[in-house]
């Protein structure tokens, strides 16, 4: 009988230390997975950097043989080389254009990637730095071909063209961001009053016991950003809520005057029955 209930102990102890252990192995196998998920992560938003490193290298060595074919049309002769240094100007024109949107891209990769790479940043601007002096050199060798009264007037057209095109989609994209910033400001605004029933009454805020109802003054709100606002002092000892709010989302609570103040806990939630909030004081 007692071997029995000795072998009952230790199969009960080899019981649960196999399930301490399947207990362990799953949180080091789900550990890992989290781990790996992060890896994957930044191995992926590293690839797409380096792949726009690339491009950006690739274009820079592109312009620097285009600008070498400009230099040996530049020297000799016949009626093509014209023709010829136009077509390398403006591809070099293009490359560049193509490298700028490139670096933007890449800035806006890296700011938004779990990266936090100084170097990285330190590269990108060495990139951009390049591109600046690539585009002084490119202004030196248009005065240079200039100076052989070699002149490529359509592509100062292009150029002059692309240039317009550029302001153009600067300044649509400013009108653009301003909309959104005025939408946005819209949708993040509301209204709050708070007053004793005759004052309420007499901006018709308050009628016939209800609120909002008709044409009712609305210059007599205060205008809150409900981002940012949420705390209301009332400076009353007495405050009823006319509107409809979730109650979940904010408090009315006394100062240290016994004057109620309400805060707002969940914004979203407090604003989404309505814009406009009313409050009864005495």
């Amino acid at each position: 009988m007692k071997k029995l209930f000795f072998a009952s102990l230790c199969l009960a102890a080899l019981v649960g230390c196999q399930d301490n252990k399947s207990k362990v192995d799953n949180a080091v196998s789900a550990e890992r997975d989290s781990l790996n998920k992060v890896i994957a992560q930044k191995d992926n938003e590293i690839n797409d950097i380096m792949s726009t490193f690339n491009q950006i290298e690739e274009g820079l060595r592109e312009i620097g043989q285009a600008e070498g074919r400009i230099s040996v049309a530049r020297d000799g002769e016949g009626a093509s080389r014209t023709q010829r240094i136009a077509e390398n100007m403006q591809f070099i024109q293009q490359t560049m254009q193509q490298n700028r949107e490139l670096i933007d891209k890449l800035r806006t990769q890296l700011r938004e990637s779990s990266i936090n790479g100084e170097q990285l940043k330190k590269t990108i601007e060495s990139l951009a730095l390049q591109l600046e002096e690539k585009d002084k050199q490119l202004q030196q060798l248009r005065a240079e071909l200039d100076a052989k009264d070699i002149h490529i007037m359509d592509l100062d057209e292009k150029i002059a063209n692309l240039n317009t095109n550029v302001s153009n989609l600067s300044s649509e994209s400013a009108k653009k961001s301003e909309t959104i910033s005025a939408q946005d400001k819209q949708l993040h605004t509301a209204w709050f009053v708070f007053g004793t029933k005759k004052e309420l009454k007499d901006q018709q805020i308050l009628k016939n016991g209800k609120v909002l109802q008709g044409n009712f003054n609305k210059e007599y709100f205060t205008k809150v950003d409900i981002r940012v606002d949420k705390e209301i002092k009332l400076y009353s000892r007495s405050a009823k809520m006319l509107t409809s709010h979730p109650s979940s989302s904010y408090t009315l609570q006394r100062d240290a005057n016994k004057q109620y103040v309400l805060r707002i806990t969940d914004p979203q939630l407090f604003w989404s029955t309505s814009k406009y909030l009313v409050i009864l004081v005495d």
